[in-house]
């Protein structure tokens, strides 16, 4: 077999992606700065903001390790992605590299369950963002900020891929800036450098002075990494967007060789600057959360409502790109016909309008059983898709380790990005991943999420298995 056909296979379609328009329809609308500020956003979701008091508050300094860990392990996990997707920039990125390196069956099901895991994210982020739209303007109902927002960003999405760019671009800018703001303000005051501060600034001594660097235990940091997991989500989508750039192994290259100083500094960095100016057993960090108590203990004038506005522009963000990043893996599950033709079909402007409908579809339907079902439906959603990032991230590592050897063999000049110290590190992420995944039984907290989402997993692997086997003997009696 030609090199060509293993990597048109793989999502290669013209054989040489990296320049020019995308061969399978869509537009090469997004611009170098578009996806330097997706690959930048993409890690700071909403759940930093709002998640980390929690984290702090179960592990105190220690979730400093907790935050390493799980920033390592993706670190890795898009080095990996970042190899395959420099080698062959595609719309369904490692749903299209699983389809190619572990069979048909594999492609089907993680790119089913990326789907499913963004439209039901969909639903919590526009709940969460109506609840803020609602407390500025009480006359407007929170359902309604939330119909009106996934609305919004619907009409942005079918636009063209440069208006999610553009959004996307600004929207991205503000966490940015924020975190960024944050952390130079932040370890000003830390040394007490910073003027007018009203927190007296204690260098690195509340890292110790509070029963010790680990004042709940060892263990404490594992918990901390249940935590403190899933506010990484969405570090992937890059690599389906780069698809849509003008020049995909660029955009890739760099965004896989930025992704340690964007977790070093957005994540470690902002967390240390908490850690460093309040005592982690100061009752402010879960009252107000993390950020919103270190900036009112600096004496920052309005800090809960300057949070507000980064949280709404953080969930706003996560909106935007995962109502794109579920449209675009509909669209490749199409063009892979393990989803609805309809989806594959693009416009004039090169966007998957069906796809994106259809995952708005679902979105709205998930939003109504937010508000009529929630302790059932929505309940069982919710939990269903909670693991699915960590069933992506594995598949990943089993998919990297295969498609290394089909590239060496038959592309070697397209591996322009490795993974380092190959396959050691890929099976010692994979082995970190399913210790995660494993822990999750034992922790009360999170045996249901892990449960259910196993479940939902297997039922969908086990579709993909059974349409799999259905063509290989169509195949056999058609040959």
């Amino acid at each position: 077999m030609s090199s060509t056909t293993t990597l048109q296979k793989a999502g290669d379609p013209t054989g040489n992606p990296g320049e020019g328009l995308p061969s399978d329809g869509l537009k090469a609308g997004l611009k170098n700065r578009h996806l330097s500020m997706i690959a930048i956003g993409g890690v700071i979701g909403a759940g930093l903001f709002v998640g980390s008091g929690g984290g702090i508050a179960k592990a105190g300094p220690a979730i400093l390790i907790s935050y390493a860990l799980v920033g390592a392990m993706v670190v890795f996990v898009m080095r990996m992605l970042g190899e395959m997707a420099a080698a062959s920039p595609n719309s369904g990125s490692f749903s299209a590299y699983a389809d190619r390196a572990l069979g048909r069956w594999a492609g089907f099901s993680i790119g089913w369950l990326y789907w499913f895991f963004w439209v039901v994210v969909l639903a919590v982020e526009a709940t969460a963002g109506a609840a803020i739209l609602e407390n500025w303007i009480p006359a407007v109902p929170q359902w309604a900020w939330a119909l009106i927002v996934m609305a919004v960003l619907t009409v942005t999405n079918l636009g063209s891929v440069a208006s999610y760019g553009e959004f996307e671009f600004w929207f991205a800018g503000i966490k940015v800036v924020a975190i960024g703001a944050f952390v130079v303000i932040g370890m000003l005051a830390v040394f007490g450098l910073l003027p007018g501060s009203d927190n007296p600034g204690a260098g690195f001594a509340h890292l110790t002075d509070t029963g010790g660097f680990f004042p709940n235990g060892y263990g404490a940091v594992l918990t901390g990494v249940l935590m403190v997991v899933f506010s990484f989500m969405g570090s992937e989508i890059v690599t389906l967007a780069a698809g849509e750039s003008e020049n995909p192994r660029k955009a890739v290259t760099q965004a896989t060789n930025s992704v340690i100083w964007r977790i070093g500094v957005f994540y470690l960095g902002s967390i240390f600057v908490v850690l460093t100016l309040l005592p982690w057993n100061d009752k402010s960090i879960t009252e107000k959360g993390s950020y919103v108590a270190a900036l009112d203990s600096i004496g920052i004038a309005n800090a809960g409502t300057i949070m507000e506005v980064i949280v709404l522009t953080a969930v706003l963000s996560c909106l935007n790109s995962g109502l794109y990043t579920a449209s675009r893996m509909a669209f490749s599950l199409g063009e892979r016909g393990d989803a609805p033709k309809a989806f594959a079909k693009v416009n004039a402007k090169g966007v998957p309008v069906a796809a994106i409908l259809g995952s708005t579809v679902f979105g709205f339907v998930a939003v109504y059983f937010n508000y009529a079902f929630k302790d059932t439906v929505f309940n069982f959603l919710l939990n269903s898709s909670g693991a699915i990032a960590l069933f992506v991230w594995l598949v990943i590592c089993f998919t990297q380790l295969r498609m290394r050897g089909i590239l060496v063999r038959e592309a070697p000049e397209k591996l322009t990005v490795k993974m380092w110290l190959f396959p050691w590190l890929t099976w010692a992420t994979a082995a970190l991943i399913m210790f995660v995944i494993g822990y999750m039984f034992v922790d009360d907290a999170n045996r249901e999420v892990v449960t259910l989402s196993t479940l939902v997993a297997g039922l969908v692997v086990a579709v993909g298995v059974a349409l799999d086997l259905r063509r290989k003997r169509a195949a056999a009696v058609e040959s």
